[in-house]
């Protein structure tokens, strides 16, 4: 959870995810939807697929029990040669160097490291200072360390080197560029993406959804069926659902932030009695908002249905057959 997401947001969850899932086996058990759910709203849900293919494989394979190996680790879903190692170095003392996003800051400014980021051959360079660096006893005291220190002090603006029990030797300090190392990848320009989701009600009040590919945006999760324009939107509505003559109702548009991206989502509220179409078995679900099932579902499109459940969209039009 905290590859991606800090501490202050993570903590629910975690906590959360603990009291449903206290043991390896219990998440191997569990299905990936319930799994995704608790997840809904921390991003990046790769991670969530990751953990819980791994506690699998960590039941079928390992008999329930981490594996000892750094290879064994490594071979795991969502783990890799930094994680492994880590793993390693916290619970049985071995050494192993390990280069997370706040020890890769460290080392990178203290030893000047400037395309310690942006290039191969910088981050083989972190990786060989790393492994000088990670001493022979103590090391997950080091471990540790090392990583509250990028965390708490060496943070990535407004460093706290007057605190830093490494200042006096580091090169960073020393020049004045602090805020420069490590140097980033250079970002694209933040684009904007405009989509068009279908709200499909049902007699019941439940909502039509969609299960994302596993790959891309909200991988494997839950959502409104989703167009590039509208006219493909009005095509699925006619040839997908029964729906009588009314017309589709555009609803005020959500906007969500990505890294690298805006995307504006312009729902079509439509009601209707159903599917006409025969879709792909587990593909596709009627969702009710009043009673909602334990799925992964992306935080907007969570919004969207808590509207609908407080009935703050509009009924279908009156007289409109």
């Amino acid at each position: 959870m905290l590859q991606q997401t800090q501490v202050a947001t993570v903590r629910p969850y975690y906590e959360r995810f603990l009291q449903r899932f206290p043991d390896v086996r219990t998440l191997a058990a569990a299905a990936v939807d319930e799994v995704l759910h608790l997840w809904s709203g921390l991003g990046y849900y790769a991670r969530a697929r990751n953990l819980h293919r791994a506690a699998g494989l960590i039941c079928a394979e390992h008999g329930g029990e981490l594996p000892r190996s750094f290879a064994a680790l490594a071979r795991l879903p969502g783990i890799g040669r930094s994680t492994a190692g880590a793993i390693l170095a916290l619970s049985s003392g071995e050494r192993f160097p390990i280069l997370d996003g706040n020890v890769r800051r460290v080392l990178a400014r203290y030893f000047g490291v400037v395309d310690g980021r942006a290039t191969g051959a910088g981050a083989q360079r972190l990786w060989e200072l790393s492994g000088r660096c990670t001493p022979v006893r103590r090391v997950a005291d080091y471990t540790q360390a090392i990583m509250d220190l990028g965390a708490t002090l060496c943070v990535r603006s407004r460093p706290l080197c007057a605190a830093c029990p490494l200042a006096a030797g580091c090169c960073a300090r020393r020049t004045g560029r602090q805020h420069e190392l490590p140097a980033s990848r250079s970002a694209p320009a933040r684009r904007t993406r405009s989509v068009f989701m279908v709200v499909a009600l049902d007699e019941s009040g439940s909502v039509l959804l969609e299960r994302r590919p596993e790959s891309g945006v909200w991988g494997g999760l839950w959502c409104l069926p989703e167009f590039d324009t509208v006219s493909a939107a009005r095509a699925f509505i006619r040839h997908a659902l029964v729906t009588g003559a009314a017309e589709p109702q555009p609803l005020g548009a959500v906007e969500h932030a990505f890294t690298h991206f805006k995307l504006i989502i312009s729902p079509l509220l439509v009601h209707c009695a159903g599917a006409a179409a025969v879709m792909e078995a587990g593909a596709c679900l009627w969702y009710n908002v009043r009673a909602p099932a334990r799925i992964g579902l992306p935080a907007p499109i969570t919004a969207l249905l808590e509207r609908l459940e407080r009935g703050s969209i509009p009924d279908a039009p009156v007289g409109r057959a």
